[in-house]
C-alpha cells in the first residue's frame, strides 16, 4: 500500500527550510515518526541497528564522517536519528554533534518514547531543539494535509467511509488505511505486546512488568473516567506511589495520556484527580467512552500542534466539582479559558453545565460535540453563546 501523505511532512519541511535548531519528533509507536522522517531525510541512523550504534558511540567526528559531512553542499543534508533516547548519554552526544556540525547539516532525532522522558533538571539542549509531536490520522488532516493559514480551519466534509473507518479503526496509519477488522485486532496485539515486552524493559528500571500490564488492561476499560489511585491499588497489591509512577510511565510512552481538572475562578471545583484516555479508541467497546476518547485524542492533536507551531501556549483540562457538575473538557490558551467542550454520542439536548461554566470562566466558546449527527456546512466559532454541534464539522476545523 502507497504512503499517504500526511500533514507533518509538511511541518517537518517548513521546520528544516526556516529554522536551524535539530527537530526531536516523537509521538506514538506506529504512528508512522520513522516513515515520515526516512521520507524527508538523506541519511537514516537506527540505534537499534548495530553498524549505527557503533557509528554513534565512536562519537561525534566518527557520525560526521558516517555522513560525509566533510564535503561541502548547496543543500544541506538532512540527517533522521532513530530511538537515540535509548543510549544514557543521548543528550550529551547531541549537544556535542549540534555545537560542531550545525552549519553542514539539519538534523531530525526520533523516539517512541516521549522526548522528554529521561529529563531531569536542567535541559542542556535548551535553545538547540523545537519538539513536534505526531498523532495518528484525525478529521481535519483526513480533509487537508497543508498547514493552517490560521488556526482554526474552515469547515470541510470528509467522506462517509473515512469518517466510519477513523471510527471503526482508530486514527493509527496502518488500520486506518487497511480497514480490516482482523487486521485491525492483530496490529493491535502487536503493538501491545512490543509496548509491554520491548518498550517498557529498554526505557525504564521497572522490575514488575507483569503488574503493570495489570494496570494497563484496566486503565483500558477505564478510559474517559477519572484516574483513583487508591483503587488501583488496592486492586493490585501496591502502594498508591507506585500506581503514580507506573501510571507516569505508560502516559510517557504514549500508550495513553491524563487531562488535569481545571480549578481556577471554580472555588468548589476538583484539584488533583486526572481523567485518564487511551490513544487509541478502536478497541474501546462502549460508545460513550469510544466517542470521548475520540474527541479527547482530537483535542490533544490540536493543543500540541498548535503549541509546536508556534501559535500559543495551549493545555487540555477539563472540569468537575464537588456537586458532580462536569464538563468534560476545557481548552486553555495562553493560561486563559477558552473553549469548553461536552462530549456526546446522541444527545442533541444542550447540557446546562455548559452555560453555567462558560459565564463563570468568560470561555470565549462553549461547544456540545455530538459524534452521532451528520456533518453541517457551519463554521462552528461563529457561535459565541453555547451551541450544539456535529463532531464531523467540529474536529474539521482543529488539526
Amino acid at each position: 500500500m502507497p504512503r499517504k501523505p500526511r500533514l507533518y511532512d509538511n511541518l517537518l519541511s517548513e521546520h528544516l527550510r526556516d529554522n536551524r535548531q535539530m527537530a526531536f519528533v516523537s509521538g506514538p509507536r506506529q504512528v508512522g515518526k520513522t516513515t515520515l522522517c526516512r521520507g524527508i531525510s538523506d541519511y537514516y541512523l537506527d540505534w537499534d541497528k548495530r553498524e549505527d550504534r557503533q557509528a554513534i558511540l565512536a562519537g561525534a567526528d566518527s557520525l560526521a564522517a558516517r555522513v560525509s559531512l566533510s564535503t561541502p553542499r548547496a543543500k544541506l543534508p538532512v540527517i533522521t536519528l532513530d530511538e537515540l533516547h535509548k543510549f544514557p548519554q543521548w543528550k550529551n552526544f547531541l549537544k556535542g554533534f549540534f555545537d560542531a556540525y550545525e552549519d553542514r547539516c539539519r538534523l531530525l532525532v526520533t523516539g517512541s518514547a516521549r522526548m522528554d522522558i529521561f529529563r531531569r533538571g536542567s535541559d542542556s539542549l535548551m535553545g538547540r531543539y523545537f519538539l513536534y509531536r505526531i498523532h495518528p490520522w484525525s478529521v481535519a488532516e483526513i480533509a487537508t494535509t497543508d498547514l493552517p493559514a490560521q488556526m482554526v480551519r474552515e469547515q470541510q466534509k470528509i467522506p462517509d467511509a473515512d469518517w466510519n473507518a477513523l471510527l471503526a479503526h482508530g486514527g493509527f496509519p496502518e488500520p486506518f488505511l487497511r480497514r480490516d477488522e482482523r487486521f485491525t485486532r492483530r496490529w493491535a496485539k502487536t503493538r501491545h505486546n512490543q509496548l509491554f515486552k520491548q518498550d517498557l524493559r529498554e526505557v525504564t528500571r521497572v522490575q514488575d512488568l507483569g503488574t503493570i500490564e495489570i494496570l494497563a488492561k484496566l486503565l483500558t476499560e477505564s478510559t474517559s473516567r477519572q484516574l483513583v489511585y487508591a483503587s488501583y491499588s488496592k486492586q493490585l497489591g501496591v502502594t498508591i506511589q507506585t500506581v503514580k509512577r507506573w501510571v507516569d510511565v505508560l502516559n510517557r510512552l504514549h500508550f495513553g495520556f491524563m487531562v488535569m481538572p481545571w480549578f481556577q475562578s471554580l472555588p468548589r471545583a476538583l484539584r488533583k484527580e486526572p481523567k485518564w484516555f487511551l490513544r487509541d479508541w478502536s478497541g474501546v467497546l462502549d460508545v460513550g467512552a469510544r466517542a470521548e476518547t475520540l474527541v479527547a485524542c482530537h483535542l490533544l492533536k490540536a493543543v500540541d500542534g498548535w503549541t509546536d507551531m508556534g501559535l500559543g501556549d495551549f493545555e487540555l483540562r477539563y472540569i468537575r466539582t464537588r456537586q458532580q457538575e462536569e464538563v468534560d473538557f476545557l481548552v486553555v490558551r495562553d493560561t486563559k479559558p477558552w473553549m469548553l467542550v461536552e462530549v456526546k454520542h446522541d444527545d442533541r439536548s444542550l447540557t446546562p453545565q455548559l452555560v453555567k461554566f462558560q459565564k463563570q470562566l468568560k470561555a470565549e466558546y462553549a461547544l456540545q460535540v455530538c459524534v452521532n449527527l451528520p456533518f453541517e456546512n457551519i463554521n462552528c466559532f461563529d457561535y459565541k453563546q453555547p451551541v450544539v454541534v456535529p463532531a464531523r464539522t467540529f474536529l474539521s476545523q482543529l488539526l
